[in-house]
């Protein structure tokens, strides 16, 4: 997988957060993992087709999850419910869309399926490459990752 692929998600994220949250969000050190298996406790798997195929995989922290959806909603919450399930899955969406958007500019031309929640870390889900590269990014309520697996249509 290229590791061009990472920047239009990374980028992404970053405005999303800014726009919807208000918030700054900062790339740590990119990882490799042999797996697809959620890290944090609220995922959100998204399907890539088109020039390029693969899974993306948002991984958040229960707490992080809580008070992304506070922020956005104007209003408490305290349980990963259907409602803060659905805001999750949406940001997801967004993040996706655009850089969707952004991979489109560098003449990749790829569409994204809807959006599957998975909650827990026991949960491994498929590949389509040999390695998942994972992006940490950092913000002031709490850090998530991002899987990317990505690969060219043959």
């Amino acid at each position: 997988m290229k590791v061009a692929f990472v920047e239009p998600f990374v980028k992404a994220a970053r405005d999303v957060f800014q726009l919807m949250m208000d918030l700054d969000a900062q790339r740590g050190d990119l990882r490799a993992s042999e797996q697809l298996v959620p890290s944090k406790d609220a995922s959100v798997a998204i399907g890539v087709t088109g020039d390029l195929l693969g899974s993306i995989l948002y991984s958040f922290p229960r707490q992080m999850t809580l008070e992304m959806v506070e922020i956005m909603a104007g209003m408490p919450v305290d349980e990963l419910d259907s409602f803060v399930i659905s805001a999750l899955g949406e940001v997801a969406n967004i993040i996706s869309g655009n850089a969707m958007a952004y991979l489109n500019s560098a003449n990749y031309m790829c569409n994204i399926n809807p959006p599957q929640i998975v909650l827990g870390q026991e949960t491994a889900l498929e590949m389509v490459t040999r390695k998942a590269l994972i992006v940490p990014l950092r913000t002031r309520i709490g850090e998530f990752d991002i899987f990317i697996t990505l690969k060219e249509q043959a």
